[in-house]
């Protein structure tokens, strides 16, 4: 009998899918389910994107250029001028979502064996699209008490090899919402540069920082020019993730130029989605100001019903739309399964993200889990509600 890959067999499940089949039992069961596992916004996309689409034209849906449409890309500089990052379209490679952004860099810029450094938890996917590529994740890790900020720079020194290729970091961050500032990316730009290694930023929720702090972007920073790679998507800025358009950044050529062959063996990114991106840029700072409004009050409410939970730490985020909450169990896979099959409140129950997938260090994160806001203020104080009493009676 054939055999699988070993690549394949070690291949991490999501931490955020993995619970799924469990969900859609306890749907047949009659629970309803609050989800907090997935950061699928519940705002809606904005109607200009919608309209592209359906009042487009198009007799024959064909290839784009591989490196996404000229009329996009160019586009896309307008916007990001208006963040202060100033790039041209030939610095821009769309991609299949940021996620396929971040497949190309990994291609680019690492071989089998080479290591990156993660500030950990991070995105779990990171771990997946590493595996993938056959590179080794070196963690270094953030902590609950510091609202997960960056580790001292020495951590990261201590890390790097020979083998080291590349610091990866989100910013908003991914589970844990903490934003960086100027002064820690900065510092970033430094190690990068000292020892001669590429800084990549994924950046898709730059939109949403909160608190009156504004994002710093790694392509604002003078003098990293060839070591910065930005990883950017619609998906989350636009509520428009079934879109699937990214973007790879960066002013580095031999980085762009590398990248395109990828993007040309996968022909091209999807066109009527990047049609739909396109107009989507039209989108008035009006949705953006009533959509952060929204987020602050979720963000504020659900904190507070959480801190009012016995027995439970939770990092304040100042952007994005997650935080990790530190529970009084001893494994939050198992607790996520049975609030899923074997609890409820009134017919009602939740389902979150264990937090330990979004760790590489093995037996970290385990009594952690990760909650996306993206439901309305009246889900949250229930679901906090559901939280709170499921704990009263769970016994690990």
């Amino acid at each position: 009998m054939p055999v699988i890959s070993k690549k394949g067999l070690e291949m991490p499940a999501s931490p955020i899918r993995k619970l799924v089949p469990y969900a859609e039992q306890a749907t047949k069961k009659g629970k309803k389910i609050y989800y907090l596992n997935i950061g699928q916004p519940d705002i809606k996309t904005p109607e200009i994107a919608l309209e592209a689409v359906k009042q487009n034209d198009i007799k024959i849906l064909s290839y784009s250029k591989s490196e996404g449409s000229e009329t996009y890309r160019k586009k896309i500089t307008s916007y990001y001028l208006k963040n202060n990052i100033k790039v041209s379209s030939e610095d821009i490679i769309v991609t299949t979502g940021g996620s396929e952004a971040l497949l190309f860099t990994f291609g680019t810029v690492m071989d089998v064996n080479d290591e990156i450094i993660i500030p950990e938890p991070f995105y779990a996917n990171y771990n997946g699209f590493s595996q993938a590529s056959g590179i080794k994740v070196v963690p270094v890790i953030s902590k609950i008490e510091d609202d997960f900020k960056l580790p001292p720079i020495e951590e990261f020194e201590k890390l790097i090899t020979n083998k080291t290729k590349a610091i990866l970091i989100c910013n908003p961050g991914n589970p844990t919402g903490y934003l960086y500032s100027k002064e820690e990316i900065q510092k970033l730009a430094a190690i990068v540069k000292k020892h001669d290694l590429f800084l990549i930023a994924d950046e898709v929720y730059r939109e949403f920082t909160y608190d009156g702090i504004q994002h710093y972007s790694i392509m604002e920073e003078e003098g990293l020019e060839e070591y910065g790679i930005m990883i950017d998507s619609v998906s989350k800025r636009y509520s428009m993730c079934g879109a699937r358009i990214g973007c790879l950044v960066s002013k580095n050529k031999s980085v762009i130029e590398t990248a395109l062959k990828f993007a040309q063996a996968r022909l091209s990114p999807p066109t009527y989605a990047q049609i739909a991106s396109e107009a989507a840029l039209d989108t008035p700072q009006s949705y953006f100001d009533d959509v952060i409004e929204e987020y602050v009050e979720r963000r504020n409410t659900l904190i507070k019903h959480l801190e009012n939970i016995e027995g439970v730490k939770v990092a304040k985020p100042k952007g994005a739309f997650y935080c990790i909450a530190e529970l009084p169990i001893k494994n939050s896979d198992h607790f996520a399964q049975w609030l899923l099959e074997d609890f409820d409140v009134d017919n009602e129950t939740i389902m979150v993200a264990p937090a330990g997938g979004f760790y590489s260090t093995p037996g970290v994160g385990l009594n952690q889990i990760r909650i996306a806001y993206v439901l309305n203020k009246e889900s949250l104080i229930k679901a906090a509600h559901i939280l709170k009493e499921a704990l009263k009676v769970y016994k690990d």
